[in-house]
């Protein structure tokens, strides 16, 4: 981004370090010129979008490479705090080549200072993206750059905490093209989105909520489903390709998606609006090549993990939307602590203090389903299935023999009406878009953060007897 480009509003409010700071040489380091305050790295002022203001921050790789000396850490942390103060949404810039050796420890100190103001903002329940550009390197990309709730990058950008020539120094190779760029970042899970420079202002406004984000992309509606006649049917029936899944019922019921990506292969999670509510989502995609052993990994919980608690901190309710057998049981799940990152989404839910919404639009299955399901309100669609576990591998367990699964199926009375009489969800939503929509937005704007535990309590003690 040049000057030019940057929509400062009128009057400006300045921020406090506003030519106040001049870098010095507290190394006296051999050869370094300490730069003007107008040739610091750091630039930032307060900006209009469509639905309000907030804070811009450019760190230019074209001004001093880009690095964080003192004057350029104190600079941003200087520029997030105000932005706490004025209940300002903070939007970044940025192209660095990280610390600014000249100054020392003095400089990498700057990485802890400007991520406490980050915090600081945080708390305050604001939200915060950076876009990067190349190169986006070192010790801002490992502090307030990485910090922040959302993050994009320039296709074909060096992007990374080591640069390339560093890489090559300390492990005597240096990073092929599928390392250090924009888009092994992308693919990986790093970054949520590849956004062209001419377009990352945009795309940062519609990421902290001054801009309204694009709509999801709309997918054929859906058909109503055929009466099953034998609960296995109703399994068999929602596992067919044809039959919607999460990203599906997404596509038709927001307005807005802006995608928060994880390296999982099942989740999707953005922040959508919903009937005018903003909202954030997490949604399983079943996989519909009939893989096996394609359930969600843990990759995918800590994505839902990292929704729930941005969610949490801004004040946006959340829809999950749930289409599964189970997760994956296999060897590299339980290596990378599958059972673990499952509880871990389950207390993300738990400290949720705003309204949640489950939707099942498919097949619950066992834990891997329960991970999105402890929500305050939970609704299941016409046709959807939900057990304690798949129908297969209960057969194996109680059996020894997963060819008695249509049997389970049965005895586990797994079909929608069966599973809200039991008081674990709360209604039946027909399989049409506008009347799932309206059961949605009507839960979403109850105020009932909690009310999964008072449902949990009756069910129980519906279950047992006392005393």
């Amino acid at each position: 981004m040049t000057d030019q480009t940057i929509r400062i509003a009128e009057p400006r409010v300045d921020l406090p370090f506003d030519g106040a700071w001049r870098s010095t040489d507290p190394l006296g380091f051999p050869g370094y010129l300490p730069p003007a305050t107008s040739d610091e790295s750091i630039r930032a002022g307060i900006v209009h979008a469509p639905l309000g203001d907030y804070v811009l921050i450019e760190c230019d790789f074209h001004r001093m490479g880009g690095t964080m000396g003192v004057v350029a850490g104190e600079s941003t942390a200087a520029a997030f705090l105000r932005a706490a103060d004025l209940r300002l949404p903070v939007a970044a810039i940025i192209s660095s080549g990280g610390a600014r050796l000249q100054e020392g420890v003095l400089a990498l100190m700057q990485m802890g200072r400007t991520t406490e103001a980050v915090a600081v903002h945080r708390r305050a329940g604001l939200r915060s993206a950076a876009a990067f550009r190349s190169p986006s390197t070192g010790g801002v990309f490992a502090s307030w750059g990485n910090a922040v709730d959302m993050r994009a990058v320039a296709p074909g950008a060096v992007i990374g905490f080591g640069g390339p020539r560093v890489v090559e120094v300390v492990t005597g190779e240096r990073p092929d093209a599928t390392s250090h760029n924009a888009e092994a970042a992308y693919h990986d899970g790093n970054v949520d989105a590849l956004v062209p420079e001419e377009q990352q202002q945009e795309w940062l406004e519609c990421a902290i909520g001054v801009r309204h984000a694009p709509e999801p992309l709309r997918l054929a509606r859906p058909t109503a489903p055929r009466p099953s006649a034998t609960p296995w049917e109703a399994v068999l029936a929602v596992r067919t390709a044809e039959h919607p899944s999460g990203m599906d019922w997404v596509s038709w019921l927001a307005d807005e998606w802006m995608e928060l990506r994880g390296a999982g292969r099942c989740f999707r999670a953005g922040i959508a609006r919903i009937g005018g509510i903003e909202t954030a989502v997490v949604a399983m995609q079943r996989d519909k090549t009939g893989r096996r052993n394609a359930g969600p990994v843990p990759a995918d919980f800590r994505l839902a993990q990292r929704t729930i608690r941005l969610a949490d901190r801004v004040g946006l309710p959340v829809l999950t939307v749930i289409d599964t057998p189970g997760a994956d049981p296999s060897p590299a799940s339980e290596t990378e602590g599958l059972a673990r990152e499952i509880s871990h989404t389950l207390v993300a839910l738990s400290d949720l203090s705003t309204p949640s919404v489950g939707l099942c639009v498919g097949e619950g299955g066992s834990g891997g389903a329960m991970g999105l399901a402890w929500t305050d309100t939970l609704l299941l669609s016409e046709g959807s299935v939900f057990s304690v576990i798949g129908p297969e591998p209960g057969a194996a367990v109680l059996y020894r023999d997963a060819a008695r699964a249509p049997e389970l199926a049965t005895a586990f009375r797994l079909r929608a009406e069966d599973v809200v009489a039991t008081g674990f969800a709360d209604a039946i939503v027909p399989n049409d878009v506008d009347a799932t929509r309206a059961a949605v937005v009507d839960a979403l704007r109850l105020e009932n953060a909690g009310r999964r535990v008072v449902r949990a309590d009756a069910a129980s003690r519906a279950a047992m007897r006392i005393g």
